[in-house]
């Protein structure tokens, strides 16, 4: 589990010095992530101690967002200043979001779908 838990950090810190070192305008976290899809697609399975890291991780997700919110309130004045542009982003970015899940849902149960349907035998 220790090797899933470095493997998950290993991979920010790399997306963080390749954004950083190629001055991309990306989040590092993001540029991680992306490594760690291609890295479990050229695998093909999801390694167990990863499944277990990963879902450790989303139960305890609200802690992992309290740093953020605390964020936000150092900078109340500044959200209320810029409300409305505030609100319109999170707005927007929940809706990209919804949509980009849902069309990705979509996908798999298409995929999983032409997996599971019988197969036509010749004669």
């Amino acid at each position: 589990m220790i090797y899933a838990l470095a493997a998950l950090v290993g991979l920010h810190l790399l997306g963080e010095l390749i954004v950083r070192g190629l001055a991309l305008p990306v989040p590092g976290a993001l540029v991680g992530m992306l490594l760690l899809l291609g890295a479990l697609s050229w695998q093909g399975r999801t390694p167990a101690a990863l499944v277990r890291v990963g879902g450790t991780l989303l139960r305890h997700m609200m802690l992992l967002l309290v740093p953020t919110l605390a964020g936000v309130m150092v900078h109340a004045q500044r959200v209320w200043s810029e409300g409305l542009s505030f609100l319109a982003a999170c707005v927007a970015g929940a809706a990209v979001t919804l949509a980009i899940t849902a069309a990705t849902l979509n996908w798999m149960l298409k995929r999983a779908a032409r997996r599971t349907s019988p197969r036509e035998v010749a004669p």
